[in-house]
């Protein structure tokens, strides 16, 4: 890939992405797959003003050690630089950017169960320091190609070879292989809002998903809630990109309101591990029957690792006819996948999907009925003939999606 179209990708992510204010501090997490673009992002960072930016690396296989070796006890403990370290990132509200790279099956064989545990050990310390930095932080995930997941992605190939495919289809699916990435997603920004301030002006009750596959799901949302996507802003007012690619408009449900059955239309890539064709049953709000033909127990084990992990935190509405669902690639990886199909989240919803939300404490929120977990997991429920009804409060039913793509 040539260095200068590189180097715009990186811009695009430290500009558009993080927004990277003057004096503010980077961390970049990233896998050990592409080193020079890390390099590239770090340098736009400093560029941009940046006062520190750090970079805390990830390896799949020392993980898969770690949980196969260590002690549960051990696994489970932070010791006390580990906890100070997220607590001064708490107080500086560094930029968070992940570049994600990782093997969409890469921790395949891992006992599951194990590390599920750990990480229910380690949120109840880390989760009510994270709470405090809600909607305070501009933060920003994007991907750059690894080996291993290349090669799933184009099998027969040489990996050299692979590696550029996937660099190419990251660039398209991303908006960044233009001239000029930063106006061409200002452009997407202004789009996704107005998409937004439509669906906002309807005062929306419920959602009613129907599907050929089976899918018949209602799904009731918040009294004060709103439609959000594309750029975001932080309490303090800087505007910034969390998902890079992005083609949805999204909004928090109410916690308790789904009823009926909805079927995965794409694999989700979970703890290091594919589940592939499943459904999930809801009744009162929670998910209470799962199916998979492949990793069952994982999708069981991840709808209990807490109270709110059964319960839905997004709607999410991306047309069949996205980019990236006409590239017609699967990426097997959410932050890509996602963007080419309707979608729901079960866990944590997004405190910036109520209307003034920044008057509030997140406690008096989750009372209103906004749902809070440890985990925040999407998946994709598109299909080409998918519909969605929107039942408003003035009692009228309103078409919002017909044959899988925007009724308006």
């Amino acid at each position: 890939m040539k260095k200068s179209t590189l180097k715009r990708y990186a811009r695009l992510i430290a500009e558009v992405g993080g927004a990277v204010q003057k004096g503010q501090e980077v961390v970049i997490r990233a896998e050990p797959d592409q080193p020079e673009f890390v390099a590239m992002v770090a340098e736009e960072c400093y560029k941009l003003g940046a006062s520190r930016v750090t970079v805390d690396w990830g390896y799949q296989p020392l993980t898969k050690l770690a949980v196969k070796y260590e002690k549960q006890k051990t696994l489970s403990r932070l010791e006390e630089y580990q906890v100070a370290r997220l607590r001064y990132r708490a107080e500086k509200l560094p930029v968070m950017i992940y570049l994600e790279s990782e093997d969409p099956d890469g921790l395949a064989g891992m006992n599951q169960a194990k590390f599920a545990k750990v990480r229910q050990a380690q949120s109840k310390i880390t989760k009510p320091i994270r709470d405090t930095m809600d909607n305070r932080y501009q933060w920003c995930i994007a991907a750059v190609p690894g080996a291993a997941w290349a090669n799933k992605l184009f099998p027969g190939m040489r990996t050299a070879a692979a590696i550029e495919k996937l660099w190419e289809a990251i660039l398209a699916a991303s908006r960044a292989d233009g001239a000029d990435p930063v106006a061409d997603w200002k452009r997407h920004d202004e789009d996704l809002a107005a998409r937004c301030a439509y669906l906002n002006k309807l005062h929306i009750k419920e959602l009613h998903y129907t599907a050929s596959n089976g899918t018949d799901l209602r799904v009731g949302l918040l009294p004060n809630g709103k439609f959000a996507g594309g750029g975001e802003h932080t309490i303090q007012g800087v505007f910034y990109n969390p998902n890079m690619p992005t083609e949805e408009c999204f909004t928090s449900p109410k916690r308790g309101e789904a009823e009926g059955i909805v079927y995965a239309s794409k694999p989700l890539s979970y703890g290091g591990e594919l589940i592939e064709n499943f459904s999930v049953r809801f009744e009162k709000g929670r998910a209470v029957e799962v199916h998979a033909e492949k990793n069952e127990d994982l999708l069981r084990e991840m709808i209990s690792m807490d109270d709110g992990a059964a319960c839905l935190g997004e709607c999410a509405l991306v047309p069949v006819d996205s980019p990236i669902s006409e590239s017609g690639m699967l990426f097997m990886n959410t932050l890509f996948d996602e963007n080419a199909a309707c979608h729901l989240a079960l866990g944590r919803g997004f405190s910036e999907c109520i209307v003034d939300y920044a008057n509030y404490t997140l406690e008096e929120l989750r009372e209103a009925g906004l749902n809070d977990s440890m985990i925040h997991v999407d998946f994709m429920i598109g299909t080409p003939d998918l519909s969605i009804d929107a039942l408003c409060e003035n009692g009228k039913t309103v078409p919002v999606f017909r044959r899988g793509t925007w009724a308006f």
